[in-house]
């Protein structure tokens, strides 16, 4: 899957770079999530998945994009390379995080095979992930508590917003490709949730195991900046012990499945025992 390798832009500037963000696109997890809930529902792939994936990822890109920007994490390094704003200016990365989040939503819009209210439901839902009551509140909330401890439920909060919610809405918007019951949607919702959370417990974890070579961005980040992560709130090992704890909480909800999930249950694994 190449998320990007359709995008083109009059501009010279914004073509190189995207052409610099396709150079590296990432471990596409949200994506592969989309695909996997899609095929679960489904019983076998569904095309559509795969475009509704490279949407969810463009929204992931762009928030990468603008999370990096001095005005916000202030970082330099980004999956292995300078961040966008460093290799080119800010301008350049403010618009070309500003035309991929359009993009995404083009892109969903385009793929006809899918009902119109399909399409719709796959909107509203990417919309609501990235919007005031997604990742954007909990951008505002994590900037909020830098400088600051605060409690493992405010943290959970912040974190249920700024990094679960998008998981959460390639997970359910996989399900709509799959034309999914109520309950079956709901499920993958509980599941998102869950994995969501464990996601961003993992990446706290790495922050203080992993150096900036392994993990492709800065390490150690969140400490200089005095933010509160699942490490500094519970401990190293408590914040491992919340992973698997979530883990678990994650592949219950997909009991309902059986062993039709098994595939998804190794994703989910894989993406809270990682190394980057």
């Amino acid at each position: 899957m190449e998320p990007l390798a359709w995008l083109t832009c009059p501009d010279p500037k914004l073509s190189d770079a995207l052409a610099y963000l396709a150079h590296n696109p990432g471990k596409q997890l949200r994506s592969r999530l989309t695909l996997a809930c899609a095929e679960l529902i489904a019983g076998s792939p569904v095309p559509e998945a795969t475009w509704v994936g490279e949407a969810i990822e463009l929204l992931h890109t762009y928030s990468l994009i603008h999370d990096d920007l001095p005005a916000m994490d202030d970082d330099d390094l980004r999956r292995g390379q300078p961040t966008l704003h460093c290799a080119f200016d800010e301008a350049t990365a403010i618009l070309t995080g500003d035309g991929l989040q359009a993009a995404a939503f083009q892109r969903v819009a385009d793929i006809e095979s899918l009902t119109a209210e399909q399409r719709l439901s796959i909107i509203k839902i990417m919309s609501t992930a990235v919007g005031f009551n997604g990742m954007v509140g909990g951008q505002a909330l994590d900037l909020a508590a830098e400088q600051q401890a605060i409690s493992v439920e405010d943290l959970r909060a912040v974190h249920y917003l700024k990094t679960g919610a998008l998981i959460r809405a390639a997970a359910e918007a996989g399900a709509v490709c799959g034309q999914a019951t109520l309950a079956e949607r709901q499920a993958l919702v509980r599941f998102a949730e869950a994995i969501g959370l464990a996601f961003q417990v993992t990446d706290d974890v790495l922050d203080v195991t992993g150096d900036s070579a392994q993990l492709g961005k800065t390490a150690g980040k969140d400490e200089r900046a005095e933010k509160s992560t699942y490490v500094s709130t519970l401990g190293l090992s408590g914040a491992q012990q919340e992973a698997e704890r979530l883990l678990l909480e994650a592949t219950d909800a997909l009991s309902v499945f059986g062993d039709r999930a098994t595939p998804l249950r190794s994703l989910a694994v894989a993406m809270v025992k990682r190394d980057t």
